[in-house]
């Protein structure tokens, strides 16, 4: 078998595990728990709580990507599906005609925050590294079914689009107008997801590696708390109206 074709059937598969996967970094995050607590230690509180908000900026910048492409794309497209490859029409303006793939460099930006946050230089090589060689492999496996769906289309478009660094010399206005309720409707996981991955290591980190007891952590770390219980009330409620009314369709998204 050719290389690139194992490399897109390996892509397939991660495409349709890609919610789970970044999971396998849990062990290492873990890992690393001892070494951010040292860093904890020299930087000192104050410094602490600057840099998770500069941390949590840079993850919010990457779900600000992703809200912006959502917004515009029709349905069928840029979907968190998993089972299939799919897409009804090529996206080529907008946020799509200054980089291929902007919803994995939404991704990135978003987990990148999180694993900054944490402070330990070899675990965010780590994730890059990681990151890339995923990511590689997915984008392959698109880029293979939508060379097939689409033609000439497909290859004209791509050809002078890059992959993952935008080049915003060449944006062209979206087709469509931008709907918040579409966003609203397809993205609120992702930012209850974000407030975990802030929240949690911080309750681990400092609760249980350092011995903090929970009602001071609570006080003296109240941003991730907050950001946390804002999220999941927005979880709950654009939950409820996803599922049990139709206050989140829009035609035609």
């Amino acid at each position: 078998m050719r290389l690139t074709e194992k490399i897109r059937i390996h892509g397939a598969w991660l495409f349709r595990w890609r919610g789970t996967v970044p999971l396998l970094l849990l062990p290492v995050v873990l890992l690393a728990l001892p070494a951010s607590s040292q860093v904890d230690k020299i930087i000192g509180e104050r410094a602490d709580h600057l840099l998770f908000f500069v941390c949590l900026a840079v993850s919010y910048v990457g779900l600000a990507v992703r809200w912006f492409t959502v917004g515009f794309v029709p349905a069928g497209t840029s979907g968190r599906n998993t089972n299939e490859q799919r897409a009804h029409e090529l996206n080529t303006s907008g946020v799509y005609s200054v980089v291929r793939n902007p919803l994995y460099v939404g991704n990135f930006l978003a987990l990148l925050g999180v694993i900054l946050s944490l402070k330990v230089w070899w675990l965010v090589a780590i994730f890059v590294l990681a990151y890339a060689l995923y990511i590689e492999r997915v984008v392959a496996a698109e880029e293979d079914f939508l060379s097939r769906r689409f033609g000439r289309t497909y290859d004209e478009w791509a050809a002078p689009t890059p992959a993952f660094l935008p080049r915003l010399r060449s944006w062209q206005p979206p087709a469509a107008k931008f709907s918040l309720v579409t966003v609203l409707r397809r993205e609120y996981a992702g930012v209850m997801a974000v407030a975990l991955a802030f929240c949690v290591p911080e309750f681990v980190l400092d609760v249980v590696v350092k011995g903090e007891p929970l009602c001071t952590w609570a006080t003296d770390d109240a941003a991730p708390l907050i950001v946390f219980a804002a999220s999941a009330v927005a979880y709950v409620a654009l939950r409820f109206l996803k599922r049990h009314t139709r206050l989140l369709q829009v035609a035609g998204r």
